[in-house]
């Protein structure tokens, strides 16, 4: 039973996206607070499912498959329905951007690299972006009942949010960039031997 566990997680990860899509057009406390939840929980489960499959030892191919899907589902769904009401508008947009850019440009080189049976290995700075990213993501659902918990002076909830969102986007061009230049110098090795 342990070994399903962190697969379960994942999926359950999955599963939650629709059900966080519904409660994020709940109108009004309930419905940021449910929609805050759903994410807490995913975001969560990102993080318990690789620990337990790590502590033991039962990481799996199905795991390696899924976990990094779910997580680009639920960071994507929420940046897209964030944008969508306005939380995200203008130049923030941006941010958003390069976010979903980065996540479809590693998985592309992720899969590259595994015909090479070359692993990418997640670094600490990359486990960083991620946590400010998910912050920055509940924060922003927060929504109004975030205003009125999250309030200094000239800073609301809304602001405190985008400033941590761009942060993960300047940290998710950083190491977009590591990875790219692994990519790049592996693919070049294996056109040299050509």
């Amino acid at each position: 039973m342990l070994k399903k566990i962190p697969n379960i997680l994942t999926i359950g990860r999955i599963i939650i996206v629709p059900f966080f899509v519904l409660a994020f057009y709940l109108p009004g406390f309930y419905g940021d607070l449910t929609a805050l939840i759903l994410f807490i929980i995913a975001s969560f489960t990102d993080f318990l499912d690789g620990m337990l499959a790590r502590m033991f030892g039962v990481e799996s191919k199905l795991g390696e498959l899924l976990d990094p899907i779910a997580d680009k589902i639920i960071v994507a769904t929420a940046l897209i329905l964030l944008v969508m009401d306005g939380t995200i508008r203008n130049y923030e947009v941006i941010a958003a951007i390069i976010i979903l850019t980065r996540e479809i440009l590693i998985s592309g080189l992720r899969e590259f690299l595994a015909k090479g049976k070359i692993k990418l290995p997640v670094s600490n700075l990359a486990k960083l972006k991620t946590v400010l990213q998910m912050v920055s993501i509940a924060i922003l659902l927060s929504g109004d009942t975030g205003n009125k918990i999250i309030n200094f002076q000239d800073y609301n909830a809304q602001t405190i949010g985008i400033i941590l969102l761009w942060l993960s986007a300047a940290l998710t061009l950083f190491t977009a960039y590591d990875y790219m230049r692994k990519g790049i110098d592996h693919a070049m090795s294996e056109d040299s031997k050509d």
